[in-house]
């Protein structure tokens, strides 16, 4: 291993000799453009949101192989995941929030899973990224259901009308990990141009039964007539399968057989499960500014998502397949007006229509499929009409109101006011305040789920809703060298969404009491000095859930001896959030194409609570804690001979091991129970090699 090193960290010394350029490194400005914010390009000082900034050069830097890896531990976000494996899936949670409640967009769009909820980011494929922006608060004023804790727009390549941009990349790693991919784009003629996108990604994980394999694929063409009118049709394509080996049992737990099928070992406790996806996604965009006073923003898009599952149970051998779809249809569109100087208006309007179909199989003990289909289908459509509007009377200040109309067709109707103001007493300072209503609609896996011994949906789920505020101060010194940003919010959820069961012992949705949370999370970057940059960042949350608190949970014997669920609510501190989040950025570039970045985390501790029997069927409500952590990167990047760009990048490189949930598992051997966790993965290496014409 240490021959190894020396030979790469020789290769990169060598390769300098043929590198005679500058990396640049470019500092964070009040006056950078955000568009996520309002709709409307707008400088960072002139919008009342906290925002996050991120753009190709950042991710690229930061060694990430994906946008959660890139954005873990910023102010205010945490990237969690159920243990790093291959096709785990990936949710961004801001400011205490659960996944569902921040939604993700790209280029405008809601590309989350609309049957449950969230967004999976793993599936977005870095280099076909152009810039990330980051909303922090209510964004259903514009953005609607789920948009409550914030938004994230990561908006893709376009492109460039003075070169053309060719770009092909192939890199390896740890776990048997590859990902090749390539980029093109230029303008053919005139105003038309294009951008195309397509990789690869395979790899063995750091478990049994932790594989990902996938294809990706995207294309942009766009018609630029500059003010007068821009058109776009952008589509995406991933197909993906992966193994999902559920947690980890304890040391010592043995093979475990039925008819001859491996179903767990000591590594998971689930060798056959697994899943697949296959997401498509077309938007066609056309907006333009015709007038000094009129702008407008049209989108139609069309999502096809289909998720494929197949798992199989230990303690008999059976089990199920199924597949999700889900197809939306949308439009929405909006105009924007200068009526005087000083003020902006905007009015728009959004409609959707989903599709949503469940068709599932059982399994026998041998994993045939035993029995007929069954297939649920629903049908749901949501429409709104929103408005907001702006003013800056002075240099000084400037004030934003605006509200939201939306109409769901199972729970009806919401009214979404959202009041702001921007105060900025010099020309690198912004004072922000904001506080907005939101919302998440129930899922239609909330509402229409199959009817099973296990499981049902609930169709008469009210949505959740609360309030967000948010205050911010960002300033800049030192002719931008130094940028530093600080922030206050305080947010509530009423009709909390949760799955328990209900008087028949049946897992089903509920609305419970809420869930709250008080935090501050700050910023601050310095440089570039000498050629380096320091970015620091903390984040301190204090939430809290009202939850039930089982204190007999007897399942009776239906229908001689009713079941008998017994409770009390308690207010407690929220699951799997951490009080404390930190992150270190160091970055050094030189000016022989030699770029460093050294990159420290620190997670604190998580707490988890389970219902445990006592004496059946007497229960209690166990705390866990899942223990704090650090973790450490690097990457280190050699641009040389111009075209050419070698990278070394090293995740978690002290090999820290810790724990991402908690849950239970059950040996079939010993029927014992206990706790166990999906642990994350420990130290990995990626080398790649890129050229860019």
């Amino acid at each position: 291993m240490y021959h190894k090193l020396t030979f790469i960290l020789l290769s990169f010394l060598a390769m300098a000799v043929c590198s005679g350029f500058a990396a640049e490194i470019v500092p964070y400005r009040l006056d950078d453009i955000i568009v996520t914010a309002t709709k409307i390009p707008e400088k960072r000082k002139d919008i009342p949101n906290a925002v996050i900034i991120m753009d190709k050069k950042d991710i690229r830097a930061s060694g990430a192989q994906g946008i959660g890896e890139s954005l873990a531990n910023e102010p205010g976000v945490d990237w969690q995941t159920y243990g790093n494996y291959g096709g785990a899936s990936q949710e961004i949670h801001i400011r205490g929030m659960r996944g569902n409640a921040t939604q993700v967009l790209v280029n405008g769009i809601n590309v989350g899973s609309p049957s449950l909820g969230i967004a999976d980011v793993g599936k977005i494929p870095v280099e076909n990224i152009e810039r990330i922006e980051i909303v922090k608060g209510s964004g259903s004023l514009l953005y609607g259901s789920g948009a409550m804790a914030g938004t994230v727009n990561i908006i893709t390549k376009n492109p460039k009308r003075d070169a053309m941009d060719l770009k092909l990349r192939a890199g390896y790693g740890s776990q048997n990990t590859y990902r090749v991919a390539a980029e093109n784009g230029m303008f053919v003629t005139g105003d038309f141009g294009y951008y195309l996108t397509a990789g690869r990604t395979e790899t063995d994980g750091f478990r049994d039964n932790s594989y990902l394999r996938q294809n990706d694929a995207s294309l942009k063409l766009v018609l630029d007539k500059k003010e007068a009118f821009n058109i776009s049709l952008y589509g995406d394509y991933i197909d993906r399968s992966y193994g999902m080996p559920g947690v980890k049992p304890p040391s010592g737990t043995q093979d475990y057989y039925i008819n001859g099928e491996k179903f767990y070992n000591d590594e998971a406790a689930s060798l056959l499960d697994h899943s697949g996806d296959k997401d498509g996604h077309v938007v066609l965009e056309i907006k333009g500014e015709p007038m000094d006073w009129l702008g407008y923003n049209l989108k139609g898009h069309y999502t096809n998502m289909e998720n494929h599952n197949y798992e199989r149970y230990a303690f008999d051998g059976t089990g199920s397949e199924n597949w999700v779809t889900n197809q939306v249809l949308g439009m929405d569109g909006h105009v924007k007006l200068y009526p005087f100087e000083g003020a902006k208006l905007l009015l728009g309007g959004e409609y959707k229509d989903f599709d949503w179909k469940n068709r599932s199989y059982n399994l026998d003990a041998f994993g045939s499929r035993s029995g007929p289909e069954s297939t649920t289908k629903a049908h749901i459509f949501t429409k709104s009409a929103f408005t907001e509007a702006e003013y800056r009377p002075s240099r000084y200040g400037k004030v934003f109101a605006g509200i939201r109309h939306e109409n769901h067709s199972t729970f009806g109707s919401e009214s979404l006011p959202l009041v702001g103001a921007v105060i900025n007493p010099f020309e690198t300072t912004a004072l922000k305040f904001s506080h907005g209503k939101h919302f998440l609609a129930p899922t239609p896996n909330d509402l229409y789920w199959p009817a099973g011994p296990y499981t049902r949906g609930n169709a008469d789920l009210k949505p959740e809703i609360g309030w967000h505020t948010d205050v911010t101060l960002e300033q800049s010194l030192l002719k931008d060298k130094l940028f530093v940003t600080i922030s206050y919010f305080h947010w509530n959820v009423d009709n909390k969404i949760q799955w328990e069961p209900d008087s028949q012992g049946v897992f089903t949705p509920i609305n419970l009491g809420g869930y709250k949370a008080d935090g501050i999370e700050g910023g601050i970057k310095i440089g570039p000095f000498y050629d380096l940059m320091l970015a620091l960042s903390y984040t301190y949350t204090d939430a809290k859930e009202k939850n039930r608190e089982y204190t007999r949970q007897d399942y009776g014997w239906p229908p001689f001896f009713p079941p008998d669920f017994q409770y009390g609510m308690a207010e407690r501190r929220a699951s799997y959030t951490p009080r404390n989040r930190f992150k270190a950025d160091l970055t050094y570039k030189s000016n022989f194409g030699l770029a460093v970045t050294a990159t420290a985390r620190y997670v604190g501790n998580r707490i988890v609570y389970r219902t445990e029997s006592t004496t059946y069927p007497d229960t209690k409500t166990v705390k866990y804690a899942l223990d704090s952590y650090w973790t450490t990167d690097l990457k280190i990047e050699q641009r040389f001979c111009k075209h050419w760009i070698l990278s070394l990048s090293g995740v978690n490189l002290f090999d820290k091991k810790y724990d991402t949930h908690l849950t239970t598992f059950t040996d079939q051997a010993s029927s014992r129970t206990s706790t166990a966790t999906y642990p994350a993965a420990g130290r990995s290496v990626f080398a790649g090699m890129t050229y860019e014409f």
